[in-house]
């Protein structure tokens, strides 16, 4: 037979050095020719924790809202009826729907504070920590958009820095414990449905959240634009909640549904008319349940 070119030569052998590294990069992934078993020794990417829909405790940080400020009395604090560690048996918090009445009472802490901004979220981390939760409640942000003017709003990164920086913070005493992070409420809607009670917009006039809610009747074309400017930033907030959230296995974001919660009147509270009275904490405590005891997620 004729000898080949060594052309030829060439294509031969580049096709055998191909083969051969094929053969050897299954060998490294593990793979078998036809996609199948894993080879001996070949290490397999860390399973995603699974998320635990019964925690054995719940702490909870945050704002005015978890404290269940102005649900039981005028501009006064009522934990009892708070939507995620309170005992109260109408609102049926959090922690007594996941624990039973008698264990929330031992086996859950409220660290929030009213009038609390994400800036000091990282404080209430730390104390939530020193209690290696099961579970850690986070609803924060509704005062970083109720200032007294726009301006003065939380800027957009420096909210996300500091609920990273917070993240971080609980991280680093308690790695294992799962966070429930609610949306910040949508501050616009409550301002559309408060403004019906003439009483309410009394109160409001005192200094509650003026970014939205001062000159309540005002329908001209600056103060539509001031209450679109505070609806968008938290509309931001939200968006930085949840990116933030979605980098830790053990986070689960409530999807916007605190949000999207259309509160009536009813359920805001008798003296102010924008938080959530025994029966908006019971609201809360409805949506928080069936977001941490939903399957499959986060």
């Amino acid at each position: 037979m004729p000898e080949r070119s060594p052309r030829r030569r060439g294509r031969g052998a580049a096709a055998t050095l191909a083969a051969v590294a094929l053969v050897g990069a299954a060998a490294l992934t593990g793979c078998s020719s036809d996609g199948g078993t894993e080879a001996p020794g070949a290490r397999s990417p860390s399973p995603t924790p699974a998320w635990d829909a019964s925690p054995a405790s719940v702490a909870a940080v945050g704002d005015s809202i978890t404290r269940g400020f102005d649900a039981c009395s005028v501009l006064a604090d009522c934990p009892e009826v708070s939507w995620a560690t309170g005992t109260d048996s109408g609102v049926r918090s959090l922690a007594v729907r996941l624990l039973g009445a008698s264990k929330a009472a031992s086996h859950s802490w409220n660290h929030a504070v009213s009038g609390a901004r994400i800036a000091q979220l990282r404080e209430q981390m730390a104390l939530a920590a020193k209690e290696k939760p099961g579970l850690v409640t986070v609803m924060i942000g509704a005062n970083d958009a109720c200032r007294d003017s726009v301006r003065l709003m939380t800027p957009v990164a420096d909210f996300r820095a500091s609920f990273e920086a917070s993240m971080r913070q609980l991280r680093a005493s308690a790695p294992k414990s799962q966070v429930y992070v609610s949306s910040v409420p949508d501050l616009k809607r409550l301002w559309s449905t408060g403004r019906e009670n003439p009483l309410g917009k009394q109160i409001w006039k005192l200094g509650i959240c003026r970014s939205m809610l001062g000159d309540a009747d005002d329908m001209g074309a600056a103060a539509v634009a001031r209450r679109d400017a505070v609806l968008e930033r938290v509309v931001a907030y939200n968006d930085a909640l949840r990116d933030v959230c979605a980098r830790d296995e053990l986070c689960r974001y409530d999807g916007g549904a605190v949000f999207d919660y259309r509160f009536t009147g009813a359920q805001l509270s008798e003296w102010d008319w924008f938080h959530p009275g025994r029966d908006g904490q019971a609201r809360l405590a409805e949506i928080a349940y069936r977001e941490v005891t939903a399957a499959g997620r986060p």
